[in-house]
């Protein structure tokens, strides 16, 4: 009778061993990884394809190190991994919505990033928005955009209102008795935002905006409108995107445009610009982001804001090493897109579209990029209030050649600027 009870317990124990092993979750499903789509279409080709290809390889960079760490970590141990869709949409604005709508409904994308310029960002806005899908916008400066009403658009760069105010700040610092501003611009979306802001901050702190004319779009001859800026301007300012604001630069050092400031949109920050030469000395350009840019967790600290991701000089370093070549404002601008995705899932806990806007709308930190906080006011839902501009100029280093200097604001600045040479 002992015997048959011993072999019973033992059964049952064999039993109950056997159901804990079939009954237990497997380490896979404890922490399960899911993968999520993020779509976006990119300008390969066409006229902003310099800027556009920073951006792409940003993102990439982004994509391949949450994925070789494992994927985005959630809270309950699960892991959310990354698999890009794009398209180029050849810088054309026609392409855009018909490509956002094929990412979302037959590329099944769960989080949007936005293609490069103002233009084509306003365009993809509305189909992120219409198919109820998170768009997080780089390279979309115009306020606008965020002014219309939309609830999932996120902007990651310092608005176009902001842009080159700051060079007018400059510019009272360089010579307080500068009075005459000069401003020719490229006829597009972001740089009449721009402009627009620029001048009214001009006016209101004094100058006299002596010239105000725009071009078009794929202009190359410059000169009908550098023949009309007056003599004894203190400053030119404007320009549009990469290709025309480096052909405007390049007319300006040809034409010997004689002015003590030279404050341009979108080029001069790109390191290619150092291609035109002489031409390139001594112009500013507004930026978003720099290598230089003084931004680390004591800042934060300081600042009371929570320190999130990389470091600057761990970015600057897995990007040249990636794409041999030094990483310019749109390339973090690209990056960053998807380190805010990143956060949020993260603090959401989910890829779920509810709570990762929700924990968007919160968001208030510091990264290797900078401050990131949006508006979340019905009037201008996810514009940009946290981020800043920093200024940089192209000066000479010790052999003679280019360099990019941080010259403003003064608290971060690598170089003091200087006023135009004779030229």
């Amino acid at each position: 009778m002992k015997r048959k009870s011993l072999f019973l317990i033992f059964g049952l124990a064999v039993l109950g061993l056997v159901l804990a092993l079939f009954t237990q979750p497997s380490p896979s499903a404890a922490a399960e990884t899911k993968t999520v789509v993020i779509a976006f279409t990119a300008s390969q080709t066409g006229k902003l394809n310099v800027e556009g290809m920073r951006q792409i390889n940003g993102l990439n960079l982004w994509v391949e190190q949450v994925n070789a760490a494992g994927g985005v970590k959630l809270p309950d141990g699960a892991a959310v991994k990354v698999a890009a869709k794009f398209y180029d949409d050849e810088s054309k604005k026609e392409r855009v919505q018909e490509l956002y709508t094929k990412l979302i409904s037959a590329d099944k994308a769960d989080f949007l990033i936005s293609p490069y310029s103002s233009g084509l960002a306003d365009a993809a806005a509305v189909i992120a928005q219409q198919y109820n899908k998170i768009m997080i916008t780089a390279g979309a400066a115009s306020d606008s955009t965020y002014k219309k009403g939309y609830t999932l658009i996120y902007q990651s760069y310092t608005p176009a209102s902001r842009y080159l105010t700051g060079a007018i700040d400059l510019l009272a610092k360089l010579d307080p008795k500068a009075k005459k501003v000069a401003i020719v611009y490229e006829k597009d979306k972001f740089s009449t935002d721009v402009v627009n802001a620029l001048k009214a901050y001009a006016e209101g702190k004094g100058y006299q905006v002596v010239l105000f004319e725009g071009y078009e779009p794929g202009a190359t001859d410059f000169a009908p409108f550098i023949n009309k800026i007056p003599a004894g301007v203190d400053a030119v300012m404007g320009g549009g995107h990469f290709v025309d604001t480096t052909t405007f630069a390049k007319q300006l050092y040809e034409k010997k445009v004689q002015t003590k400031m030279i404050a341009l949109l979108v080029a001069p920050p790109e390191p290619k610009f150092a291609e035109l030469g002489e031409a390139c000395i001594s112009v500013i350009g507004s930026s978003q982001w720099e290598p230089l840019a003084n931004y680390t967790p004591e800042l934060a600290k300081a600042a009371g804001l929570e320190w999130y991701g990389l470091s600057v000089a761990d970015f600057t370093s897995a990007y040249k090493k990636k794409f041999n070549e030094e990483p310019s404002y749109h390339s973090a601008g690209g990056y960053v897109a998807g380190l805010i995705l990143q956060k949020a899932m993260e603090k959401a806990g989910s890829a779920d579209t509810a709570k990762v806007k929700a924990a968007i709308d919160a968001m208030d930190l510091m990264t290797f990029y900078g401050r990131l906080k949006f508006d979340t006011s019905p009037k201008a839902h996810g514009l940009q209030v946290g981020h800043d501009m920093v200024y940089i100029q192209w000066q000479k280093d010790a052999q003679g050649k280019p360099v990019k200097q941080v010259v403003w604001p003064e608290a971060g600045k690598t170089a003091s600027a200087f006023v135009c040479p004779v030229r």
